[in-house]
């Protein structure tokens, strides 16, 4: 094998938000497989002549299968140095890495995983409140809203009134994540946060209770919904700003928008 295959995690938006360690491998990049959500302003970081190839999803179809991009990390690792695959987020969190990395091991190729900020942590950020305030909660749950629930089911034993739940790709049905928390026993006065392009220049952040997400306008992908206390504290100021509009926030911009 002539190269080697980089996963990177290219963070939840803001090309600041990258590792010293991703920028760099995108400046030596000669081939970046990159998903639909990677920012452009993350892409603009690649080298010069590198090839960008979108591998991400588009409207819930995808361009590729996911055999199929692990053949081309393969095939481009033959004839190319430094293969990229440039994950939103971080790599091993919901990126479908485990079959990547399985792939390039069972061909021979090497490969290096260099991690991300997940969006998560981007959304919590932006949104001012701490996953794991210990004055509100014990743990962190993240995970996807099930849409599969005659085989995946999240497994609700262990969370209480005191975990913090982060749902990635919560969809674009609301009322139907709602229902679900309901039916796990979630209390309606649970409040919620909703986070979309976490850290982006199109970034929103609305707030809400568990009894209300259903009557919530989607926001657009890539999205976070935070569940759990630690929305709280920020809760009232999230929807004042988002109510009272940009000029009076003191904001140039959409309310919210960071």
């Amino acid at each position: 094998m002539k190269g080697k295959v980089y996963l990177v995690g290219g963070g939840p938006g803001d090309p600041e938000l990258l590792t010293l360690k991703a920028t760099k491998i995108l400046a030596r990049a000669n081939i970046v497989l990159h998903d639909a959500l990677v920012s452009r302003e993350v892409l603009a970081l690649a080298a010069a002549g590198a090839e960008l190839i979108d591998v991400g999803k588009r409207c819930g179809r995808k361009l590729l299968t996911q055999e199929e991009i692990n053949a081309l990390l393969v095939s481009y690792a033959t004839s190319h140095e430094v293969v990229v695959r440039l994950k939103g987020g971080d790599p091993l969190l919901f990126g479908r890495a485990g079959e990547e990395i399985t792939a390039l091991r069972e061909a021979g190729v090497e490969f290096e995983i260099v991690p991300g900020i997940t969006a998560a942590f981007g959304a919590a950020a932006a949104a001012g409140f701490s996953l794991t305030d210990r004055r509100v909660a014990s743990q962190v749950l993240f995970t996807t809203i099930q849409r599969d629930t005659d085989n995946r089911s999240i497994q609700w034993g262990g969370i209480s009134s005191t975990t913090t739940l982060v749902l990635y790709m919560p969809g674009t049905d609301y009322a139907r994540v709602m229902e679900q928390l309901r039916d796990a026993g979630w209390p309606d006065d649970m409040p919620c946060a909703i986070v979309s392009h976490a850290s982006g220049k199109d970034q929103e952040i609305r707030s809400t209770v568990l009894a209300k997400l259903g009557d919530e306008a989607t926001l657009p992908a890539p999205a976070i919904m935070v569940v759990g206390r630690v929305v709280a504290e920020v809760a009232e100021e999230i929807s004042r700003e988002f109510r009272i509009g940009p000029e009076i926030a003191g904001r140039t911009s959409h309310p919210m928008v960071i």
